[in-house]
């Protein structure tokens, strides 16, 4: 499966993050307010540490570094914006 996120599917990367919050920061099926475009700081979901915990895992299962540049240029709150991100990063755009 990592090798089809790889190749820039951004549908992939968003189900494989969302998957990955729901389960490492036990979001409940569900969540009428969890979805794609919410906040994830400003509801509640990911504090600090839960956003390190996330850098980790895209870097990890993405292969790409997040610098500490990227989280104050690049809006980086909700799961749309963060798949948006991976994907340019891996095609070199950011």
């Amino acid at each position: 499966m990592i090798g089809a996120l790889m190749a820039g599917d951004l549908n992939g990367v968003l189900s494989e993050i969302d998957g990955f919050v729901r389960k490492a920061f036990e979001v409940a099926p569900d969540d009428p307010d969890f979805g794609n475009d919410v906040h994830l700081f400003d509801y509640g979901y990911l504090d600090s540490f839960g956003a390190q915990r996330l850098i980790e895992h895209i870097e990890s299962t993405y292969k790409i570094k997040i610098s500490d540049d990227d989280l104050v240029k690049y809006p980086l709150n909700t799961l749309n914006e963060i798949s948006r991100f991976v994907i340019d990063r891996q095609a070199g755009v950011r």
